[in-house]
């Protein structure tokens, strides 16, 4: 919890419950024969709890004044190098001059670095901490413009805990910690010590005055369960589940989900995450532990990421999913719709990723140049389908110019 804010304390008050009271006229002797036992009975809830719903009045305020924007989020990933050097002039600029209204800065990326430095009192945060964007700096320039700032946290993926932190990640039989193909490490999200680090970070970007916190990377690494019989893990708090495997998976990753957006509404932002947009199309992915409606219950935008390029061929009814960007678009959200109209009140916001680059290594024959035509027709498709928000990505952070951002 942050130093900077007392939660609000919830008392539960005893209950004192009298059975067989004596009129006062009545002798001793007869209160003798005739008195019952009295109760008196506890309530069992915690003394100590952040409500589901925390009053406004006490929510940390950042300083920072930037409106949630009228016409829905309509934003472009960033990196730290982009953030904090030349490329952001030109990106802001391209906001201005678009319907373009908002940024998702990377605070902390996919390697495990803190992008940004700031005050904490966890030693492995201050550990992983770069300055390589100013904070202050950087928030008075998008107030300035109006632009809508949105924290991207990558929470389970993250090389550089896993080496420190060996226990804190998946060992190999030698007892080496395990990465994957491209030498990623992953820490495990059994562990209640990993939740809170992520969410530490969390409260210090509400407190620098970012307006969301989006957490990437919320899930086990890819094809988990080809490789859980053989690495090394703590189950933490699952370990005496009578739940199977791909169930305490889904269970996590839920659970921190939950978590997170309770130890954060003193905080006055939104919480967002990033999911596979297939995770829409089943019940629940083995592996990886995502089930889209669960975690959508418990967020209040849910991010699908639908780029064509990621979409296997004949996913979704489609040979070759790259070469249609509005068609996967405008499919998979029937899938999206379906589940999040079952929730009723409870549905978050849809916000989904779409691509803005070209997916060449996907050889030739299977890829298209992804331009502003391209980029049109994923907007277009997500309007014709009920959702106007939408984040672009693309690693470069170049962004194709000339794209129609709404379609009334």
């Amino acid at each position: 919890m942050s130093k900077l804010l007392k939660k609000t304390l919830f008392g539960s008050a005893a209950v004192l419950t009298l059975s067989g009271l004596m009129n006062t006229s009545v002798h001793a002797e007869e209160s003798e024969e005739e008195s019952e036992t009295t109760y008196l009975t506890l309530n069992n809830e915690p003394l100590l709890k952040v409500p589901d719903e925390f009053p406004s009045q006490f929510k940390y305020d950042s300083g920072v004044n930037i409106d949630y924007p009228e016409d829905g989020v309509k934003g472009v990933f960033v990196t730290a190098n982009s953030a904090g050097g030349a490329r952001m002039e030109p990106l802001i600029q391209l906001l201005n001059d678009t319907e373009l209204n908002s940024m998702v800065i990377d605070v902390k990326d996919d390697t495990g670095f803190i992008t940004m430095p700031f005050e904490s009192d966890n030693d492995m945060i201050n550990a992983n901490m770069k300055n390589w964007v100013d904070s202050k700096e950087l928030m008075a320039h998008l107030e300035e413009n109006d632009i809508y700032p949105i924290a991207r946290i990558v929470v389970f993926k993250d090389t550089l805990l896993a080496k420190e932190r060996p226990d804190l990640s998946f060992k190999n039989p030698d007892g080496s910690v395990w990465t994957n193909r491209a030498g990623h490490g992953f820490v495990n999200p059994f562990l209640k010590e990993v939740w809170d680090y992520n969410i530490e970070v969390a409260k210090q970007a509400a407190m620098m005055g970012f307006k969301d916190i989006q957490f990437d990377y919320v899930r086990f690494a890819e094809g988990f369960e080809l490789r859980d019989d053989e690495l090394q893990y703590s189950l933490g708090e699952y370990e005496n589940s009578d739940l199977n495997s791909v169930k305490k998976r889904v269970e996590a990753v839920t659970d921190f989900v939950e978590y997170a957006h309770q130890e954060l509404q003193p905080f006055d932002v939104d919480l967002s995450v990033d999911i596979f947009g297939y995770s829409a199309t089943i019940e629940e992915t083995p592996g990886i532990g995502q089930n889209f409606s669960r975690i959508s219950e418990n967020v209040d935008v849910i991010s699908s990421m639908i780029y064509p390029s990621h979409w296997g061929p004949g996913s979704l009814g489609i040979a070759k999913p790259d070469l249609e960007p509005y068609n996967v678009v405008s499919n998979y959200m029937e899938y999206e719709n379906e589940v999040l109209d079952k929730l009723g009140d409870d549905a978050p916001i849809s916000r989904p990723w779409i691509q803005d680059f070209t997916a060449s290594y996907l050889g030739s024959g299977w890829y298209k140049n992804y331009g502003a035509k391209e980029v049109s027709e994923q907007v277009r498709a997500l309007n014709d389908h009920g959702v106007n928000e939408f984040l672009l990505w693309d690693a470069a952070n170049t962004y194709s110019e000339g794209a129609q951002y709404s379609f009334d």
